[in-house]
């Protein structure tokens, strides 16, 4: 073996492969469906709806709230939500505890335990506008062995899940010309659709692309013409007449595009698009629903197959003010839409075909409000750092339990990033911390 420096080299090669082994075996396993639990692998989970397939979690919690099973430091400054997959966590921050430079990473914790397995810088940090603008807000996509992520500065990458290496990387802004309806850097997941990634760069070249996620090469590029540029908003699919459609938000309202083609096959501008379009669209078999906060509201959609292969779009109602919502995001229980309205704990229930508001009530938290549903509950997340378990309940509000998360209610750091229920778990990203807690019966 030779000098202590050369068998720790060795030990360290065995380990590698060891996790290697471990890690791929994990997805094999999954991939075939011998992992039961659901992992929640991008934002707004399987289907980027918010709402989990999981059942048996706890109906209340004690005034101290669930059993926090453990504390990982190092996710670093953001609003990225993490994304779980496989027995792992994944996010992105810059100003880690874990590093010795203040710039952006990309990061993967262990689920068991919370520690830190990995970091991939990614670049400079977000510091642009008041502190609480600042910090990364991208939510990674875990596919296989691979995770993506989107930096604010419009810097696409993707990364070795397993150890974090970086495989590609391309420049939304350089290289296809992108564009920001705001200023505060882009915040979208990206969708990883077969074998191929999107993402939308906002510019008149480009306003959305599908990239190869094996080495990043471009498959097609979409323009809408006269858009306004990119918002928040991340890409969902919608199958309509036997077409695949990834609908999208940009600063200018929604749209719809041929996945095989990316042919812009319909748009729905807004009458005055909103400071930030913000929320992921929701879609339900052919209807659309398309939401952003500023006093632009929501609407429903419908995609209608027409002549030659075109989709066309029937309103059926459009951008109502009472229906806002800033970034909290919204979630479709049956036939009801659950949300914070714009960024307050004002909590509404609405009928999803007629846009009417069923109920409306104040939340035990203040500020802005995420939400996610699982189990029959809804679960709630302000901006002050209180977290609630509510009924999703048409018939009226009720608030079952609530705890604040340690270290919260910041003004320089608001509680923004969305809850997410992976495993019989409730992970939340608080800065610096991602919290886990045992949801399970």
């Amino acid at each position: 073996m030779g000098s202590p420096q050369n068998q720790i080299a060795f030990i360290g090669k065995v380990m590698l492969l060891k996790n290697r082994f471990l890690f791929g075996l994990s997805v094999i396993l999954a991939s075939q469906g011998y992992l039961a639990a659901e992992d929640w692998p991008t934002f707004r989970g399987v289907g980027r709806t918010a709402v989990s397939s999981e059942t048996g979690l706890l109906s209340s919690w004690g005034s101290e709230g669930p059993e926090l099973l453990w504390t990982g430091d190092g996710a670093g400054r953001g609003y990225a939500s993490p994304a779980v997959s496989h027995g792992r966590i994944y996010t992105l921050g810059d100003n880690l505890s874990t590093a010795n430079d203040d710039d952006e990473y990309l990061t993967c914790f262990d689920a068991e335990t919370g520690k830190q397995v990995w970091k991939c810088k990614t670049g400079p940090a977000w510091n642009s506008g008041r502190d609480s603008w600042q910090g990364s807000r991208s939510t990674p996509t875990i596919d296989g062995d691979r995770v993506f992520v989107l930096t604010p500065f419009g810097k696409l990458v993707c990364a070795s899940a397993v150890d974090g290496s970086l495989l590609w990387q391309k420049d939304l802004k350089a290289d296809f010309g992108g564009d920001k309806k705001d200023g505060w850097g882009y915040s979208e997941s990206p969708l990883v659709d077969g074998n191929r990634v999107v993402v939308t760069p906002g510019g008149p070249q480009a306003t959305m692309v599908a990239l190869d996620k094996a080495n990043g090469g471009t498959i097609w590029t979409c323009q809408r013409t006269g858009d306004v540029g990119a918002g928040h908003s991340s890409v969902v699919i919608s199958q309509v007449g036997g077409k695949k459609i990834y609908v999208q938000n940009t600063g200018g309202g929604a749209m719809g595009v041929d996945a095989a083609t990316g042919e812009l096959l319909w748009k729905h501008d807004c009458e005055k698009p909103p400071t930030a379009f913000i929320p992921t669209p929701i879609v339900q078999d052919d209807l659309v629903y398309s939401v952003a906060g500023y006093g632009n509201g929501g609407a429903l959609l419908r995609q209608v197959p027409g002549a030659n292969g075109s989709i066309n779009v029937n309103v059926i109602y459009d951008y109502q003010t009472k229906l806002g919502n800033k970034h909290g995001g919204v979630v479709l229980v049956g036939e009801h839409l659950y949300f914070g309205n714009e960024d307050k704990n004002v909590i509404k229930c609405a009928d999803f075909m007629t846009g009417d508001i069923l109920w409306e009530e104040r939340g035990a938290g203040s500020g802005s409000t995420s939400v996610a549903f699982a189990d029959g509950k809804l679960f709630l997340r302000y901006q002050n750092g209180t977290v609630a378990l509510a009924s999703a309940n048409p018939g009226s509000f009720q608030e079952i339990s609530t705890f604040k998360t340690p270290n919260s209610g910041g003004s320089n750091q608001p509680s923004w990033a969305h809850p997410v229920i992976a495993d019989g778990r409730l992970y939340l990203r608080e800065g610096d911390a991602i919290l886990c807690y045992d949801i399970r019966k």
